[in-house]
């Protein structure tokens, strides 16, 4: 409507006006949220706009809006597997998750809301977004181990019921790796997730060491979701390794950029997904975003 709008209002001027006119309707501005550390690790906080540059499908962007550990409130969806492999360390995942719930809802800005889904060979949302932290704690302790692991259907299902949502979106997904019933394919579930303009943490659970015993094909294609979507991946045992993998989920949550802009200039042929790049001026930095998006370029 806005577009009509705009050419019916560009068609009532004179001649004259319309060929020296130059209209531009921007589709949408493209937001990265960025996680900086340095060499050793470390999260570093206190970048300026000057410190980035921003490429999209090879050409350099104008950064519009810039913010430095951004208060845009949090949608989180906890997606806990809860496939029958499972059964020996689902309880301590729970109270880990529970620990989570807490912090992340006790701290931070007003309008975060977290959601909890349990997948097996189905998807469950137990508990839509909330910020009723005591109504996820009960949640969580009604989770019970069955056959089957539809991860992939998971991830997608939460993309779509976040992708509306005011600020950033975050899944964690609490798994011991692998999909064995989803009806979805993995690239289904990807697009889904860029679709949704999620960032994606999966914590591995490893149910042993040995690779000949591991779904390591599964735990590759989380490694991947959660690079493309500019998460990053946790192989904890339960415990103390899986309290502080949630503890630094919300530390890069804390300490996230906001970059934003609006493509211009793309190629003609520009692709449906569109890659994006993000550089340093400091090659001692590591930048941690999403991939790309998909989107149709600005003219």
């Amino acid at each position: 409507m806005r577009l009509m709008a705009l050419l019916l209002a560009f068609s009532a001027l004179p001649a004259s006006a319309q060929q020296g006119a130059n209209y531009k309707v921007d589709v949408k501005l493209v937001r990265l949220l960025v996680s900086v550390k340095d060499s050793l690790g470390n999260v570093v906080g206190s970048l300026d706009a000057k410190d980035f540059s921003v490429y999209d499908c090879g050409v350099k962007q104008n950064i519009a809006k810039f913010e430095r550990q951004t208060e845009l409130p949090l949608s989180i969806s906890l997606l806990v597997d809860t496939s029958g492999s499972t059964a020996k360390d689902l309880s301590f995942e729970v109270t880990s998750a529970d620990r989570f719930f807490k912090t992340l809802l006790g701290q931070g800005n007003p309008k975060d809301a977290a959601a909890l889904y349990s997948f097996n060979e189905s998807v469950f949302e137990v508990r839509g977004f909330t910020r009723q932290q005591s109504r996820l704690s009960a949640d969580l302790r009604t989770l019970r181990p069955s056959s089957g692991t539809s991860l992939y259907d998971a991830i997608l299902l939460a993309s779509e019921a976040m992708g509306n949502r005011e600020g950033r979106h975050v899944i964690v997904v609490v798994t011991d790796g692998g999909d064995t019933t989803s009806r979805i394919k993995y690239a289904d579930a990807l697009e889904g997730v860029h679709l949704a303009d999620a960032v994606v943490y999966p914590i591995v659970v490893v149910p042993i060491t040995n690779n000949a015993g591991r779904n390591t094909g599964g735990e590759h294609a989380l490694v991947q979701i959660a690079r493309d979507s500019g998460g990053r991946t946790f192989e904890p045992t339960v415990g103390a390794e899986l309290d502080q993998a949630f503890a630094d989920i919300i530390r890069d949550l804390r300490t996230q950029y906001m970059i934003a802009y609006y493509p211009q200039d793309l190629p003609a042929d520009a692709p449906r997904f569109h890659p994006v790049r993000l550089v340093m001026t400091r090659a001692d930095l590591r930048p941690q975003t999403r991939t790309g998006y998909y989107g149709v370029a600005s003219r």
